[in-house]
């Protein structure tokens, strides 16, 4: 409810929640059966609306409002790729020539596309010649929001650099960890060389700087790109092998085993390392919430309670939410919570219903392993469908191939190799995860050659995922035959998404390309240029096409379309630009002020963002729709000042 507001509210609101919260905790203490549950209700998003309102204030942070070319100097706190490959790097404590400390943004993120490609130390000062921009708006009304995630980051703003980078500083005190990732990063891909050891660095300490961009493709294409990210996955596996290791031990030892808790105590040995892992791997959203999911299982172990169960999904999910609230939005929370909700779910219907899935111990693995990645790819598909425009036809074979070698081969011998590392009798493990890691890309690379492997999706309307997962709620939460409720839901959305109708013109924020949809697809103005934006558009219509093949029918198409457009670039061109009434003109340069056609240049599209036409099919003019009409007037998008 807090981000899909298109104003921000007042600030007497948190005061208001925080006296309404206590009043309907007091009530419910006094309401019925029947009425508590509503009022619990009502406190619980209350207190969500409020917490996610106090945070976005609590991150406000300076966000540059003007385009920088100049001098950059910070501290490296990050170090990733880009989309194209490019190392990227995140610094603070920045400075900007001519720009005064309270105006400076306090993280900024540049991709570096010049010098010899080496890769700065962590916790280094360092100086570079960079294009700064203040994060860009959704690249088309409804699109993904980047200015949000940005200011969640503390990102003020992000760029590039052409000009090698300096180092002024050597790493200092701070950073620690980050040195210790890249190190251990560093160490395993000498151990394990080529994309098996790139691999074995991702999981182990969450930097992907080594895959190639073919194994990355290769591996979302077939399904399999959740081994890649530090999840659910990997913390369960890891938790769990600790966890089995320490108890059969301490079984094998009498004298223990028989005096001492030793469910409890490899609960919390598993716990130590989890914690551990949490901190190698570097300690994003993604990866707290496997710690959060692990750690509540684990310590529910402690207690003495049942480990996996809805109430500790629910439980899990809060904490998350308390920390983060704005991870709601990321396809990562919702994938995660909808596979975990959805296993939970049918193990329980399996065990309540007393049904045996095989008679032999290798047969129920086997039947086990089969139903878990049938129903986490079913109940991650259309989210991961809506978030990415792309579906893997043949992913639950991937899985199959590759899910149980992950679990029994390749997380124990890592697990291995980091606890014999400082010995230097890591070799041995290193090399059998290599081979397992090997064969899980060999199956990725052979899935994705497959002809029709994979198919494309046009994105849905907003309200489609979140009407999906309320009447899956209804299906998974409801006790007896009402649950079949959820269907009805289920299927409004399957419906709305099959008729969801994409726009016919769109329009890049500052007029940089113009996408006109045809009858084979959409026709882009330009081959080359505002490639991002591109991209985006022709995932988001279900058409991933290269943006130079788009830009072949743009003559055809334009010239069959019912409004004459006009697309010109740069100063003189849009000087010079001459239209009639009727037609539309785009230019990413100021246009006239006297033309008499729809125009559309920077100055007017600074108010607007991106720009979304419907073609009015009973004859009247286009319908317009843009980007801050859905973002609305928030901290994160708000108007800055130019210097």
């Amino acid at each position: 409810m807090y981000f899909s507001l298109r104003a921000e509210p007042s600030g007497f609101i948190l005061p208001v929640i925080a006296l309404g919260g206590l009043i309907g905790a007091f009530l419910t203490r006094h309401a019925g059966a029947l009425w508590a549950p509503f009022i619990w209700a009502v406190v619980l998003v209350s207190l969500g609306f409020g917490l996610a309102m106090t945070r976005a204030q609590m991150l406000e942070r300076p966000v540059l409002g003007w385009r920088y070319y100049g001098p950059v100097e910070g501290r490296v706190i990050g170090i990733d790729r880009s989309g194209s490959g490019a190392t990227r790097i995140t610094l603070d404590q920045v400075v900007l020539t001519r720009v005064s400390p309270e105006r400076r943004p306090e993280r900024v993120r540049i991709s570096l596309h010049g010098g010899d490609g080496s890769v700065p130390r962590a916790g280094a000062t360092v100086i570079v010649t960079a294009h700064l921009s203040p994060p860009g708006g959704p690249v088309e009304p409804g699109g993904f929001d980047f200015q949000r995630h940005a200011w969640f980051q503390k990102l003020g703003a992000v760029g590039y650099a052409r000009t090698p980078l300096l180092l002024l500083e050597p790493g200092g005190s701070g950073q620690m960890l980050l040195r210790a990732r890249l190190a251990l990063s560093r160490h395993v891909q000498s151990r394990l060389p080529g994309q098996p050891g790139a691999f074995a660095a991702a999981i182990m300490t969450g930097d992907r700087a080594g895959m190639g961009p073919e194994a990355l493709e290769a591996l979302r294409a077939s399904n399999l790109a959740h081994l890649l990210a530090i999840s659910g996955l990997h913390m369960g596996l890891l938790a769990g092998f600790v966890f089995a290791v320490v108890r059969v031990g301490l079984a094998a030892i009498p004298p223990l085993g028989l005096r001492l808790p030793g469910k409890k105590i490899a609960a919390v040995i598993a716990l130590v390392f989890a914690a551990v892992y949490l901190a190698l791997s570097g300690g994003n959203v993604a990866t707290e919430r496997a710690f959060v999911m692990v750690a509540v299982a684990l310590l529910a172990i402690m207690a003495d309670r049942r480990a996996i169960s809805l109430r500790a999904v629910g439980l899990a999910a809060t904490i998350i939410l308390v920390l983060r609230p704005e991870a709601l939005l990321g396809p990562g929370f919702q994938m995660s919570f909808a596979a975990t909700t959805a296993l939970v779910v049918v193990f329980g219907w399996l065990r309540d219903a007393k049904i045996n899935i095989g008679r032999a111990a290798w047969m129920r693995a086997v039947v086990a392993v089969v139903i878990s990645s049938s129903v986490a790819g079913a109940a991650t598909g259309p989210i991961g469908a809506a978030h990415f425009n792309q579906t893997a036809h043949f992913g639950l074979i991937a899985n199959l191939m590759s899910v149980p070698l992950m679990g029994t081969l390749v997380i124990p011998a890592l697990v291995c190799a980091a606890l014999l590392l400082p010995l230097g009798l890591d070799d041995v493990p290193f090399k059998l995860a290599g081979a397992g890691l090997d064969w899980i890309l060999g199956v990725a690379h052979t899935v994705t050659g497959i002809e029709g492997s994979r198919g494309a999706v046009p994105s849905p309307d907003w309200f489609v995922l979140p009407l999906m997962a309320f009447g899956f709620l209804i299906l998974f939460l409801w006790q007896g035959r009402l649950r079949f409720v959820g269907l009805g839901p289920v299927a409004l959305s399957v419906v709305a998404w099959a008729m969801v109708e994409r726009p016919d013109v769109l329009i890049a924020e500052g007029g940089a390309l113009v996408g006109v949809m045809g009858a084979d697809g959409r026709a882009l103005s330009k081959a080359r240029g505002a490639g991002f934006v591109a991209s985006n558009w022709l995932e988001n219509d279900g058409n991933p096409e290269s943006q130079s093949a788009s830009a072949e029918r743009w003559d055809v198409v334009t010239a069959s379309s019912p409004v004459h457009i006009i697309h010109v670039t740069g100063k003189r061109a849009a000087a010079e630009v001459h239209c009639t009434d009727g037609e539309i003109v785009v230019s990413n340069a100021k246009l006239p002020d006297d033309l008499t056609c729809d125009a559309f240049d920077p100055q007017r599209m600074r108010g607007t963002g991106a720009v979304a036409l419907h073609f009015d099919r009973a004859g009247g003019g286009p319908i317009m729709t843009t980007a801050r009409a859905f973002t609305g007037d928030r901290p994160w998008n708000a108007r800055r000042s130019r210097q």
